[in-house]
């Protein structure tokens, strides 16, 4: 996983909770992703730290923020509460409309793991503000009912060697009734993403959808 030119960002709080994060915004962005890690992971997730980077380098900005606060994470219950994580991304998605710059761009949520299922759940509790979801070795299925409602375009990246998540992804994907949607398997890929390239084959393809449809939602100028 070859670096790509670190930028630190801008330290931030987000939400009620002031949950930490890290915000990185281009010279004239044209979208905001937010990204929602999966279990046992967090803002320093060096994957989505990645992903990210590429998305920086097509004029997307990145908010990278913890889900839960310090005296949470120990807790497994609220590491896999699906509602939980939903709720903290509708704040952070609140955060992002009231903040002087983001309110102006289109938003997007980019999820792994369990934080697909979290960033799924969002997108349908909230069909006018996020515009795009991609979701990378994701668990849609987690997100249940949920999937019926989501209108936000959504690609759901998985390994072609993670044959078990692939499966549940195909069947989460039959339930995605109001979406735009795609299934991109990433060859020689396992759950992590961890074989050589296969994660700079993920980004590209976070990186297209993201742009295409955010780019797609701006608002017209003048």
């Amino acid at each position: 996983m070859a670096p790509l030119e670190h930028h630190d960002g801008e330290a931030v709080r987000v939400g009620p909770l002031e949950l930490p994060g890290v915000l990185e915004v281009p010279a004239q962005a044209i979208g905001c992703v937010l990204f929602a890690h999966g279990s046992g992971s967090s803002r320093q997730s060096p994957r989505n730290r990645f992903v990210a980077g590429y998305l920086q380098q097509e004029g997307l900005a990145t908010l990278l923020f913890d889900l839960l606060r310090d005296d949470e994470e120990g807790d497994r219950r609220k590491v896999f509460d699906i509602g939980l994580l939903a709720e903290r991304l509708q704040q952070a998605l609140q955060w992002a409309a009231e903040h002087p710059v983001l309110s102006r761009l289109p938003l997007g949520l980019f999820g792994a793991s369990t934080g697909a299922a979290a960033a799924l759940v969002a997108a349908a509790r909230c069909p006018g503000r996020v515009r795009a979801v991609v979701s990378r070795g994701g668990r849609p299925d987690l997100a249940g009912e949920a999937l019926t409602a989501v209108q936000a375009p959504t690609l759901l990246i998985v390994g072609g060697l993670d044959e078990a998540v692939l499966e549940l992804n195909r069947e989460a994907m039959k339930r995605l009734v109001q979406a735009e949607h795609r299934l991109e398997v990433v060859r020689g890929a396992t759950h992590l993403f961890e074989e050589a390239g296969t994660l700079q084959v993920a980004a590209r393809l976070a990186r297209d959808w993201f742009r295409r449809h955010l780019e797609a939602a701006r608002p017209a100028e003048g």
